[in-house]
Order: C-alpha cells, then structure tokens, then sequence
C-alpha cells in the first residue's frame, strides 16, 4: 500500500507554510516546536505529577499501560508558552475560524466562530501497551465529513521525549481528513510520527490517528492539547479543574482560550446586575471566588 508520510517543517517555518501543509495532508511535525530550556521545564513540572499517577484501567482504548494527567494550565507555566505559541494558535485560527452567515430578520450578517482551548493531557505510553484503536478526535462532537464544511479541532502533541516507531510514537494517516465517513481506517495505512523530544505534530480532528504500541524498554510521553470551535463543548472542564486563584495569573489571552468569554455567537454569557456580561468580569471581582458559589 503506497501510505503517505509526513512531512516535516523547521519551527523558523511561517503560519501559512504550516497552514498549506496542513490543509494538504491532515497533519505536519515542527521540529524544534520548543526551546530546550521550555522542554526540561515541562518535564520537571509535569514528571511528578506523571510519576504519582497510576495507569489506566481501559485496555481497549485509553491504555493499561498508560499515565494521563490533565488540568495542564494549572499545573504547568510553560504549558501556557506551548498553548499561545502562534505555529499552534494561529494556525489553529485559520483552519477553524471560517466565516458562516446567519439571517437576523431582514439582515445576513457574516459571523467568524471562536476558538477554545479543550483538551489538555500528558500521556506517558509504557514498555507493553499496546496499540491504540484509530480514531478521529471530532468524533467527540459528532463531527460529520464532510458535510459541515469546516473543521472542528486542530491538536498539538508535542515530544516530552524522542518518539520512534519502537516506543509508540503516534501513528497517523496522512489525507484521511479527506475521507467521508463510510471509510474504515486500516493499521497498514498508518505512519509513525517519529520525532525528537521539542518536537510537535499538528494534526486536525478529522485525521485518524492514535497511540502507537510501545516495543521499547523506555516511556514515551507527550503533551496534547487541542483548540477547538467554541460553540462544541469542552472536552475537559477547565472551569471545574482550574482554580480561579490560577485563573486571574494567567495572560488575559489565556483566559479567553480557557473559555472565560462570550462568544462572538453570544454563548457563554453571565449575569452580572441583570446584565448579560463578559465571565471575565468576575475575575476582577474579589467576592467571586468558585464556580457555582456566585459573587
């Protein structure tokens, strides 16, 4: 079978080169996606919390050989620097936000979604797990291909240590974003997204993909984590996971990817003296302290 492989840019590689990529072939690897000083930061800050963390109880899908750790923002300082970087924010921008229109009476408007931050996980793959059923991770939200149209996810895994094809580097079917539904995706088609440690794969959710076996005597972990349209529901729940302590130090930007805002959709609102409100006016609120107990 003549399987594609992926191709792989330098992090010196503007947004529209990684973009075209993309668009072509699902996914692309940016080596040198981070510094190496943000790499053994992201190792120290998220490599206790990984090595407290018993494996999975799912063999079929999330793995028994398998540590997941998610509330990253909170954990992890330089998990803020790999989520705002603009190889993986802009471009999700661009594939994501496509402009639809919408009749309000008489008047169309032309209305250009959001985007959110959802998911967040450190996946540790040990010696013996095995291979991760293939899927598509817009299969969350239902996603249809290719009826809607637009994309629903770009997602980031980033290399806390080499991936190699032994260890269970992330096996990927490049083109298969194109495929419709009906199409069942085959081990045979997939390729490893062999890559070392600061190195990222981009890949968008209608590609299927997923863990790799691990044949190694080593772990393999990553970082993902994933923007999606911010009218589907969050994966993971920041608001819930996240303290609000932490919420008010991150970046404003931050807070907004963390879904702290109305969309330009108007969903997401708060009621603030009778008001519908922007949620990122209670953080300037001392007497707002938890989700759910008011302010």
């Amino acid at each position: 079978m003549d399987t594609k492989k992926l191709t792989t840019v330098d992090s010196s590689e503007s947004v529209e080169r990684v973009v075209e990529v993309i668009k072509r072939d699902g996914g692309v690897i940016i080596s040198n996606f981070v510094p190496g000083q943000t790499l053994e930061a992201l190792n120290e800050e998220l490599g206790g919390y990984l090595n407290e963390t018993p494996y999975g109880e799912d063999a079929y899908f999330a793995g028994n050989q398998t540590r997941r750790i998610a509330r990253i923002i909170a954990r992890s300082d330089s998990a803020v620097d790999v989520a705002l970087n603009p190889l993986f924010l802009e471009s999700a921008r661009k594939l994501l936000q496509t402009p639809a229109h919408v009749w309000v009476g008489s008047d169309r408007f032309e209305v250009e979604p959001d985007i959110q931050l959802s998911i967040t996980q450190a996946i540790q793959i040990a010696p013996g797990q095995g291979l991760q059923p293939l899927h598509r991770d817009d299969a969350t939200s239902l996603w249809r291909h290719p009826q809607y149209g637009r994309e629903a996810r770009l997602q980031i895994m980033l290399a806390l240590s080499d991936f190699t094809e032994e260890n269970g580097a992330t096996r990927v079917i490049p083109g298969s974003h194109q495929w419709d539904d009906e199409r069942m995706p085959t081990q045979e088609e997939t390729v490893p997204a062999e890559m070392k440690a600061g190195s990222a794969l981009l890949w968008l959710g209608s590609v299927y993909h997923g863990g790799g076996a691990n044949q190694s005597d080593q772990p393999r972990t990553g970082l993902t984590m994933a923007y999606d349209l911010s009218f589907l529901r969050l994966e993971e729940n920041h608001f819930l996971s996240i303290p609000i302590e932490r919420v008010r130090e991150l970046p404003e930007e931050m807070q907004r990817l963390l879904g702290w805002n109305a969309s330009r959709t108007f969903l997401g609102w708060v009621e603030i003296d009778g008001q519908m409100r922007e949620p990122r006016e209670l953080l300037d609120m001392p007497s707002f302290t938890q989700v759910g107990k008011g302010f």
